[in-house]
């Protein structure tokens, strides 16, 4: 059981959410909005993808994530900015009888410097590296991310001074992440998301979790989620496989059956589960001296 836990708040992914839920955050003034809101519930960390305003696609626009960075440090609300850069790893085939060429609607495939672009620019304190690829879902889509890439991307982000929260979502991405460890590209404390019941990855029941924490890197700090109704039950469970915790509307839109959440409703739901369990809820100054965060960006993160 871990007795001093942080939240993260997911607060709108990629995925094609935005016609599921009115509470959905597209525009970049919704997004840091429900940020904020996550904040105050008791999320010490705010994961933020970007959307296109006008249509909701997921976009890794640099000028969207600046707009929504800018809001949230000028709301003066204290909390860590985790920004994704998973965009750019969409590789589409062309279908099951001609895969290639690939769907180039659907293909985003950019390099190291580009998928990185506004880390570089924006300096968060945190920022995501997904550690493998995978069939993700259904259809044709692998999401892409060579070992080359990833220690491409490792190495600029180690330069930066942001530090990469891994993201893994099935037993061989821990390989890897081990091995970006052992060759010096991630700086410890060492962070781990373990993103579970994503098909086709690790599924989400006990005994897999249980597998996938014996294999973390030694010494690492590691949070635990999963998507859909099970979301909020992870709760309880990551903290009592040792870990922390994310919830938010990136991975379930629902509170109860039937009642849409928000990101503020689904943080207060977490706080209140972990305080019913004995959980003390650190706050992002203390996520910033436990994950020894350093931000060129913000003067006086560095603890």
């Amino acid at each position: 059981m871990n007795w001093d836990i942080f939240i993260t708040c997911a607060v709108t992914g990629s995925g094609l959410t935005a016609d599921r839920s009115e509470h959905i955050p597209i525009t970049p003034k919704q997004i840091a909005d429900s940020a904020i809101e996550a904040a105050r519930a008791g999320a010490a960390i705010a994961h933020i993808h970007v959307r296109d305003p006008a249509t909701g696609a997921p976009s890794r626009d640099p000028a969207l994530y600046r707009e929504v960075v800018q809001r949230v440090r000028d709301s003066e609300t204290d909390v860590v900015l985790n920004l994704t850069a998973g965009m750019g790893g969409d590789l589409v085939l062309g279908g099951t009888d001609c895969p290639l060429p690939l769907d180039p609607a659907k293909t985003d495939m950019a390099g190291s410097d580009e998928r990185l672009a506004h880390v570089a620019e924006l300096l968060p304190e945190i920022c995501t590296l997904d550690c493998g690829s995978m069939n993700f879902a259904e259809g044709d889509y692998v999401m892409t991310n060579t070992p080359a890439m990833l220690r491409a991307m490792a190495r600029r982000v180690q330069t930066l001074g942001v530090r990469p929260e891994i993201e893994v979502f099935d037993t061989g991405h821990l390989v890897l992440a081990k091995q970006l460890v052992s060759e010096g590209l991630i700086d410890d404390p060492v962070m781990i998301q373990l993103c579970m019941g994503i098909p086709y990855g690790a599924p989400n029941d006990m005994a897999t979790l249980q597998a996938m924490v014996q294999n973390l890197p030694a010494g690492c700090v590691f949070s635990a989620f999963s998507i859909g109704r099970m979301q909020l039950p992870y709760v309880a469970m990551a903290a009592l496989a040792g870990g922390n915790v994310r919830v938010g509307l990136e991975d379930n839109i629902w509170l109860n059956r039937g009642v849409k959440a928000t990101n503020g409703q689904l943080v207060e739901r977490a706080a209140t589960t972990l305080r019913a369990m004995g959980a003390r809820l650190l706050g992002p100054a203390e996520v910033r001296r436990k994950l020894r965060l350093r931000n060129p960006a913000v003067q006086g993160a560095v603890a």
